[in-house]
């Protein structure tokens, strides 16, 4: 059987193994590595549905943990695993967040996710057929949180936010004071962004990942209470984050004082003392008092115009209204005090239109906009919603006289500052005081014409009678037709010149003869390369050539090469530079560092320095410290440039590469004319080092799709254009990693069908490819720009 079950009452896990098979930790495996006669063991910290691959075959993928008792030494702590066919379906019923894990008869294989999700380099793979087995134990982690329902109640031990140490596992109590609602990861996981903060007033953010959003903390607004077990510290750009660990577990409660004390969490089992039930009462009224918000939640009567809040309503009607952007009717039991200006082309409203008609004055309408138009599509109407950072905004065709502003409800796209649309369970705190709201308005109440809009008083005029039969089904326009403003073009892409030409379909480029010109509008169905990190390559502007950035462990075999120097060897000075031996951690290998000479160099952010014998991680590391690091090797007391397969020039977190063919690399001699100039550019170096720099650039292939046909084609000369982003910048800054992402997820929406993918207006040009090998026309863009 390959899947089996251990006791933890026969002792360690490791102690019911076969004898023979020796443990290996996650730094040793490698895939050189002969895995017959070993074991590796972990805690599972996640875990993925089964998954039904191209073959027929199905997957199904965890993540393993190392076990806390091991020391936080290394800095990659989990390892993905995949098991395959019968073992896969196995492990599906079997494995459990919170299990200990002993494997064997895995293969060893390179991750091709090991760079972008931190985990370990390498991967675990099981297959039955290959003699894998699964050996599984209730870590203490998962007894503990079996044993919360049952027998004595274990006692949990809470720690203060100002007392938590990073490469803990800790258990709090918090206030949340910003939140994100579960969103999908850049990978299969989803997460949830939540701050929470305490009586010592220190603030703690925790990234929460789970492969299922219904595991994650059902937060649905500030001042939520949160008890949070086995909750991991660990630091981020120099500050404490917390982060799921195995067997991690979370309890909501509304923080409203007086509310029910009743928590929301998808655990099955669960210990509440009345301990825990009097730490509820305490943070909801220390909150109250302490606590403030960025935004408020208010109810319609309430709100002002030009703010952002946070509502909580009933959804009444809904109505797509172009491709990226979809309506929806709500109400709250109150009457909202300023006219609106919204309109549906000619489209019905799903919904019960007698209830539309009846509650007319005192529903709102509101505007999503592109990822969130995805959601509302598949919201029931009756429903309860929270809908994050709505935006009340003054409408911009409204007469400059007019005393009462024209108010338009606008939820843009995006997920800054927490926007976006939950859906309220009916047992819920909140739920239950909105149909206590809902339920004392008669709308008969508001039938009267006094205080309603222009446009409201239009449709009253065609009230239609009690006996005519209104169907979901008709076009009754509710809005009157004009152009919809929003904040966004309504094309996700604008373009930079020859608006004059007229647009050409795809059937019929794809008839024409190359070289020629077009613009074109048209919806994004694929783009490649799918990992958008992927897409960033090397190229030489003189021979065209296009190069893969180069992977760490080969640049670091390649500096390992060159560092020929013999250890503990005197090194001379020159008129040049100086030289100095460092020695590294171990004790026994040292470094040759060459200092510039040059006599206005006051700090080491002037500095630059030449590293003969440093490994890839040691480079970054002075690059930190440094102004600019050159690696070089040394060949009879001479030092030259190292292999132009790693770069030629280090600065902070920046790598600057040069072309092998076109590059005539000259005598470090020339450096002392950067020596005069102070001029320490990477273009200025290249030069007198007879180097032809590569330049990042950033190339995708897009499958367009107008209805007639499709078409593929690059970008790549104008993608820093495109995406006002620097190729180089998206390698080494998170921020514009985001960035890229959020555009291609707008652009080409992956769960979305293809009538929900926003138009694109781009200029195409054709031209003949100039490999004979593969004639043929191809196509690339150019003067488009995404629309921010």
């Amino acid at each position: 059987m390959p899947v089996l079950f251990l006791n933890v009452e026969d002792g360690r896990l490791e102690s019911q193994l076969p004898g023979h098979l020796q443990r290996v930790r996650i730094g040793d495996l490698h895939p050189g590595l002969e895995p017959s006669s070993k074991y590796f063991l972990g805690l599972v910290s996640q875990s993925y549905p089964l998954t039904k691959l191209g073959n027929g075959r199905v997957s199904m993928k965890a993540i393993l943990e190392k076990p806390e008792s091991e020391p936080v030494s290394s800095e990659v702590g989990a390892i993905n695993i995949f098991a395959f066919g019968k073992l896969a379906e196995e492990c599906a019923k079997r494995v459990h967040i919170g299990d200990s894990l002993a494997i064997t008869g895995f293969k060893i294989v390179r991750s091709p996710s090991g760079n972008k999700d931190g985990r370990y380099y390498c991967q675990l793979e099981l297959d039955d057929e290959s003699a894998s087995s699964v050996y599984i134990c209730k870590s203490e982690d998962a007894l503990a949180e079996q044993a919360e329902s049952t027998g004595p109640k274990q006692k949990y031990i809470y720690t203060p936010l100002d007392q938590l140490k990073k490469n803990t596992v800790v258990n709090v109590f918090g206030v949340v004071t910003f939140f994100k609602p579960p969103l999908c990861s850049k990978g299969t996981d989803y997460y949830s962004l939540i701050t929470i903060t305490d009586q010592s007033s220190v603030k703690l953010t925790c990234m929460l990942f789970s492969g299922n959003p219904d595991f994650l903390p059902k937060v649905f607004k500030n001042g939520d209470i949160v008890r949070f077990h086995r909750l991991r510290i660990k630091e981020y750009k120099n500050e404490k984050q917390g982060s799921t660990s195995a067997g991690f577990s979370s309890l909501v409660f509304d923080g409203t004082p007086g509310a029910p004390v009743i928590p929301r969490t998808s655990s099955k089992t669960f210990c509440f003392s009345e301990e825990d039930h009097r730490t509820v009462e305490v943070l909801r009224s220390w909150a109250c008092s302490q606590v403030s918000s960025s935004r408020s939640s208010v109810i319609l009567s309430a709100v002002q115009p030009a703010t952002f809040l946070d509502l909580t309503c009933q959804l009444v009607g809904k109505a797509e209204v172009d491709s990226c952007s979809f309506l929806l009717k709500v109400w709250d039991g109150t009457k909202f005090q300023y006219p609106q200006k919204v309109c549906v082309v000619n489209g019905a409203v799903e919904g019960d239109p007698r209830v539309i008609h009846q509650l007319r004055n005192l529903t709102v309408d509101i505007l999503v906009f592109d990822n969130h138009a995805q959601e509302a599509k598949s919201l029931a109407v009756g429903s309860y919603l929270s809908i994050y950072n709505l935006h009340a905004k003054c409408h911009t065709s409204c007469d400059d006289d007019a005393k009462i502003p024209c108010i338009e409800f606008q939820l843009h796209g995006g997920t800054g500052f927490g926007r976006g649309i939950a859906v309220l369970p009916q047992n819920s705190y909140c739920v239950q005081e909105l149909q206590r709201r809902l339920g004392a308005v008669d709308p008969q109440d508001y039938q009267d014409l006094e205080g309603i809009s222009s446009l409201e008083f239009n449709d009253t005029l065609n009230e239609p009678s009690d006996r005519e039969s209104l169907s979901t089904s008709t076009n009754q326009d509710f809005f009157p037709t004009r152009p919809i403003e929003r904040c966004q073009q309504s094309s996700a892409t604008v373009l930079t010149a020859h608006q004059h030409v007229r647009t050409t379909e795809l059937h019929i480029i794809k008839k024409s003869t190359a070289p020629q010109k077009y613009r074109i509008r048209a919806k994004l169905t694929y783009f490649e390369p799918q990992v958008l990190s992927k897409s960033v390559k090397l190229h030489c502007p003189k021979c065209n050539s296009l190069l893969e950035i180069p992977d760490e462990e080969d640049l670091n075999f390649v500096l390992q090469d060159c560092a020929a120097m013999a250890q503990n060897q005197s090194l001379p000075n020159t008129a040049l530079y100086n030289s100095f031996l460092w020695t590294r951690e171990n004790q026994e290998e040292k470094i040759a560092v060459h200092f510039f000479k040059k006599e206005n160099w006051s700090t080491p952010q002037e500095t630059m320095i030449m590293i003969e014998g440093g490994s890839l991680q040691e480079m970054y590391k002075l690059s930190g410290q440094f102004h600019s690091v050159i690696p070089v090797r040394s060949e009879k007391e001479h030092l030259f440039l190292t292999n132009l397969s790693v770069p030629y020039l280090f600065q902070g977190k920046h790598c600057y590469y040069g072309c092998k063919q076109c590059s005539r690399p000259k005598s470090l001699e020339g450096l002392f004319v950067l020596m005069k100039s102070d001029s320490y550019e990477p273009d200025a170096v290249a030069a007198v080092l007879g180097i032809v720099p590569l330049q990042y650039v950033v190339i995708m292939k897009f499958t367009f799709s107008d209805g007639t046909g499709s078409l593929d084609a690059y970008l790549w000369n104008c993608s820093e254009q495109f995406f006002q982003i620097q190729a180089s910048e998206i390698l080494v800054n998170d921020a514009m990693q985001e960035k890229l992402h959020d555009v291609m997820n707008i652009l080409c929406p992956s769960r979305a069908k293809l009538d929900d993918h926003p138009w694109l207006e781009c200029c195409i040009r054709s031209y003949n490819n100039k490999d004979e090998t593969k004639p043929g026309v191809l196509y690339q863009i150019f003067d488009t720009v995404f629309a921010e």
